[in-house]
């Protein structure tokens, strides 16, 4: 048995990240909404926001605002 512990990945704890996961999120909220009341232009319209969202945090990572970036601080929570 190895006693041996895997690297933290950081579990997605960055600004990248979270902006990423919010921007997606009021996407998805406004296109279930938009289709709920039958407005085909607005659920285009929040897949259009969804994909900028992804590209928001992808582009966020590569400016180092990532996990493993120079510009994230990591935060330590006590055990």
């Amino acid at each position: 048995m190895s006693n041996t512990e895997p690297a933290e990945l950081g579990e997605g704890h960055s600004p990248a990240a979270w902006t990423a996961v919010v921007i997606m999120l009021i996407g998805f909220a406004a296109g279930t909404l938009c289709f709920w009341f039958d407005l085909a232009w607005g659920v285009w319209a929040s897949a259009v926001v969804v994909v900028i969202g992804l590209v928001v945090g992808f582009a966020m990572g590569k400016a180092g605002y990532g996990v493993n970036g120079p510009k994230y601080v990591t935060k330590h929570h006590g055990s």
